[in-house]
């Protein structure tokens, strides 16, 4: 073999080496400049949508009717709640004193069924007239009589049965026979049950 041949064979390979990383940049060149188009393409899908100043301020206007009409809701909630807790409470504010008065009352429907077995009528109708007086006052403070007589059913949430006796009818078993003690209502709460006698 001669030394040219020698040469250009060396030279082929050096050749074919540099003509594979020429066409190893151009594929990297060709990736780069896909992926950005790409990315360019991508960014060009969503375009930005830019207000008006007349959208911009309705939608600040209509944001803030909605908080008001929020705040005003809320407000509203808070009158009625506070008012209802307020009635509430004038209706039993004056439990105690209540409560106190009622043995004193049942002291005067003792003493009016002894004063209406006097002959004195004008005592009677005086003490009558004190009596229907007080109790008038009472009742425009939201206390009544709860309504309870003999032969009524005995119902364990509104009547307190202090003891049980034979029930002088068959038809008279499991209720009321005889009351013994009145009860009040305040408001819609009952301050005290009727105590009664129930037949078995």
């Amino acid at each position: 073999m001669s030394k040219k041949n020698i040469k250009s064979e060396e030279k082929e390979p050096a050749e074919a080496k540099a003509n594979e990383k020429q066409t190893e940049t151009s594929e990297s060149q060709n990736e780069e400049t896909s992926s950005a188009d790409s990315q360019n393409n991508s960014n060009a899908e969503v375009p930005e949508v830019e207000l008006s100043k007349e959208e911009q301020l309705q939608q600040e206007l209509d944001a803030k009717d909605d908080k008001y009409l929020r705040l005003f809701a809320e407000f509203e909630n808070y009158k009625r709640r506070t008012s209802k807790e307020r009635i509430e409470l004038f209706k039993t504010a004056s439990q105690d004193v209540m409560q106190s008065m009622l043995p004193v009352l049942d002291d005067f429907d003792r003493a009016m069924l002894e004063i209406k077995k006097s002959d004195d009528k004008p005592l009677v109708e005086g003490i009558e007239l004190i009596n229907n007086k007080l109790r008038e006052t009472l009742k425009n403070k939201g206390l009544e009589v709860m309504s309870v007589k003999a032969g009524d059913a005995f119902d364990s949430e509104l009547h307190e049965a202090i003891t049980q006796i034979a029930a002088p009818s068959d038809d008279m078993k499991g209720k009321i026979v005889d009351v013994v003690e009145k009860g009040y209502t305040l408001g819609e709460r009952i301050i005290r049950y009727p105590k009664v006698v129930t037949g078995k």
